[in-house]
């Protein structure tokens, strides 16, 4: 057969780079063929063709992640597919593969919903959910593959099929939580939450004015009188001095606490009391604010860089060992490191018939580290300081949290949902087309 999608890249073509850029700049994939899919039929074919020439497949939405089975291979991208369809009276959204969440946010919006989104207003709704989908509201509404009602899947036989959890339960369970690797999403619908407006926002404090390990065990403690409609994570960022950063992180070790609320104000205001007694804030946000402007609360950077991370789910919080992974990655690590701190629990301990892994976990640690001349390895010793730290604790990594150049997938599910995975892997694609 022969591909007729009408964007087609190969190698030295003019648009070959441009269709590969992303949000990932540190590693590089030379696909031998990139088909930028305009819809599930564009896709569907070129699964076929791949399958019937022995070339392994990725997928490139935003590039948040990276596509490794591309290498070499097909590529497809889908930043074309951004279709957004809102079902106010059954609180559902339909959304194509290439959406990103700042779309679904605003669209949703116009009807007083939200969609169980991250903090990264640029990152794709299809991936992120896929991964599992840990949000903004995520103690108080789970996992967002908890919601998610049906998929359109492209299987490596070049099928398109219709997933639920009633016409193939074991499929279904499998993409959610566990689905690169398994065939092409090209929509899915999911479930959307009555939320308009939250109290949050983030209370910053300045490493050199005040501890940052009192900071962290201050935090620990709050967490523990918390209800679950209260979700926060606490960041630790040595900034560079640097003139393109605003002044007030220049040269900085800031230690922050985000929160998102969806109580009343005054309740918000008095649930944070015990952050502002910590000492005196370098910056202080918390307000109420609509459920539009919610990726301010971590304001996360919208530039493509590079970068490398892990993530570490963690059966308990240990103080001591936390505050042990700020001290080597804050000023003393000798390069900027971004460790973030999430609090769990709550709704994203509840059981489903997913393969969302570790649900017991009571938090999570992620750990990013930008890129520079050095390479890889300096950020990968840093890291193994981190994993040492925490790993009496340590139940396995997270899949939305992995990073950079493809480490091995180990500790990335327990023990019995690998078994699953690897059973509908075999069944559906024994040839390893998606790697």
């Amino acid at each position: 057969m022969s591909l007729t999608a009408q964007h087609v890249f190969r190698p030295g073509d003019a648009g070959y780079d441009d269709e590969l850029a992303g949000y990932q700049t540190g590693f590089a994939v030379r696909p031998e063929l990139i088909v930028g899919a305009t819809g599930a039929e564009e896709v569907r074919a070129a699964v076929a063709y791949a399958a019937e020439r022995g070339l392994p497949v990725g997928v490139h939405a935003t590039g948040h992640g990276l596509p490794g089975a591309a290498e070499g291979g097909l590529l497809i991208t889908t930043r074309r597919m951004d279709q957004v369809r809102i079902d106010p009276d059954a609180r559902v959204a339909r959304l194509a593969a290439g959406v990103r969440w700042a779309q679904v946010v605003e669209a949703a919006a116009a009807h007083g919903l939200a969609p169980l989104n991250g903090s990264a207003p640029s990152v794709g709704a299809v991936g992120y959910t896929l991964g599992g989908g840990l949000g903004i509201l995520a103690r108080e509404y789970g996992w967002a593959a908890d919601h998610v009602r049906s998929l359109d899947l492209v299987t490596a036989d070049g099928a398109l099929r219709e997933v639920t959890a009633s016409s193939d339960p074991a499929l279904f369970a499998g993409l959610l939580g566990g689905g690169h690797g398994l065939g092409v999403v090209t929509a899915l619908e999911i479930g959307l939450v009555p939320v308009a407006r939250l109290y949050g926002g983030a209370i910053a404090f300045d490493g050199a004015r005040t501890d940052p390990g009192a900071v962290l065990r201050a935090y620990a403690e709050w967490t523990g009188t918390l209800p679950e409609t209260l979700t926060s994570s606490l960041a630790a960022v040595a900034y560079p001095d640097l003139p393109m950063l605003p002044p007030q992180l220049r040269g900085r070790y800031v230690i922050s606490v985000r929160v998102a609320f969806t109580g009343d104000a005054a309740e918000g205001e008095r649930l944070v009391a015990p952050l502002r007694a910590i000492g005196p804030a370098l910056s202080d946000s918390l307000r109420e604010l609509p459920y539009t402007d919610s990726h301010t609360i971590h304001s996360d950077p919208d530039f493509p860089h590079a970068y490398w991370g892990d993530g570490i789910t963690l059966s308990a919080l240990d103080p001591d060992a936390a505050a042990s992974v700020l001290d080597v990655t804050g000023p003393k690590a000798g390069r900027m490191a971004i460790v973030q701190l999430n609090h769990l629990g709550g709704a994203l301990a509840k059981e489903r018939s997913n393969s969302v892994p570790y649900r017991e976990a009571a938090f999570l640690v992620r750990a990013l580290y930008p890129l520079d001349a050095d390479g890889v390895e300096p950020v990968r010793a840093l890291h193994a300081r981190v994993e040492e730290a925490l790993a009496p604790w340590a139940l396995g990594r997270a899949v939305n949290f992995v990073f950079g150049d493809g480490r091995a997938k180990e500790g990335l599910y327990d023990a019995e949902t690998r078994k699953r995975l690897a059973r509908l892997k075999s069944e559906l694609d024994p040839a390893n087309l998606f790697g």
